[in-house]
């Protein structure tokens, strides 16, 4: 219900200054001069329900919430402006997403976390938060000499593969990392397994009930416990999938583990991205540009966003290419290789 305050006005005599109270029906003109109904909420008496206040114009009546009160005997339904995102403020959700892609990382290599799905765009540096932390996770590893206890996987995945990388990785201190294996999510079998290994029960077993020789030879059970941890990184955004065949197997996957989308759902946050990267002095850090040069490369990208081929940290790095490669003329050859055809 809307909120009116009545700034001055008067009821049986008596003075209504600076009061809010709920509107009944908005500004009217009756036989004794302009009112307003109403609710009391007790102000009067609580023997008073819905009262008609006095005053001498509109003006009298300030909108505090809901709806507005017009000249016209109306009301008119009041649409607050939604809260408009700073660059800044977007840059802060952007930033503290990634913080907890990192911690969330750190926690599934020590095996607190035993399953993570991350979602986000392509070329927006998801990967490589992820495996910086598995390349530290192994780095004792190699000094040993030892089994890394940690794999990327990228790319497609049979569902046989699965089964062995599975198997090999299935310790309590390992963890595989899936980064662009989608078409696991499109294969019923594949998907099968995933789920296993995704299980938030306290026992996770996976089988494989099909003959298979390639199992015999490599001496692979065809039923284990996995009790490692799993992190699968996608380009998919779960919630919006059309397919709803697909749907009730991503949701399933959701309800089995932790759920990362990095919400970089516009071009204006992959732009925010980049520029983040490159004010954290990482994202050209290997060309010795000075800030000048790094500023122009992003305004360049913004001001082509519809023309060029990807927004991605890829794309700021092979236009950086071009600019280390001629000073004069990078933004014609930009233009050339990194552009779609008007």
């Amino acid at each position: 219900m809307s909120k009116i305050c009545i700034k001055n006005g008067v009821y049986r005599n008596q003075p209504v200054r600076g009061v809010t109270f709920s509107l009944v029906q908005g500004f009217r003109t009756g036989a004794k001069g302009n009112y307003v109904t109403v609710k009391s909420d007790g102000y009067f008496g609580p023997e008073f329900g819905n009262v008609r206040v006095r005053v001498e114009s509109i003006e009298d009546i300030e909108f505090v919430e809901g709806n507005a009160v017009t000249k016209e005997n109306t009301v008119v339904e009041f649409k607050p402006q939604p809260h408009v995102e700073t660059d800044e403020e977007a840059m802060t959700r952007i930033r503290e997403r990634f913080e907890i892609l990192t911690e969330m990382t750190k926690a599934t290599v020590t095996g607190d976390i035993r399953a993570m799905i991350v979602s986000g765009p392509p070329g927006v540096g998801k990967s490589f938060g992820v495996e910086t932390e598995i390349e530290k996770a192994c780095l004792f590893d190699k000094l040993a000499g030892k089994r890394l206890r940690a794999e990327v996987v990228k790319g497609s995945a049979t569902p046989i593969g699965l089964f062995q990388t599975l198997y090999k990785y299935s310790d309590a201190n390992c963890v595989i990392v899936f980064d662009d294996c989608d078409s696991i999510l499109l294969d019923d079998v594949a998907l099968n397994l995933l789920k296993g290994a995704l299980d938030s029960g306290k026992k996770r077993t996976i089988s494989w009930l099909s003959e298979s020789s390639a199992l015999r030879r490599e001496g692979i059970p065809d039923r284990f416990e996995f009790k490692g941890s799993v992190i699968f990184i996608t380009n998919l955004k779960f919630d919006q999938m059309k397919s709803q065949k697909l749907r009730d197997h991503l949701d399933a996957l959701q309800s089995r583990c932790h759920y990362l989308d990095l919400t970089l759902d516009t071009m204006r946050d992959k732009i925010l991205r980049i520029k983040q990267i490159a004010k954290d002095g990482v994202l050209f850090q290997d060309y010795e540009f000075d800030e000048c040069v790094q500023d122009e490369i992003i305004e360049f990208m913004n001001t082509n966003q519809n023309r060029l081929r990807e927004m991605s940290l890829r794309m700021a790095l092979k236009i950086a290419d071009l600019r280390k490669l001629s000073v004069l003329n990078w933004k014609r050859l930009a233009e050339t290789t990194c552009m779609r055809t008007a």
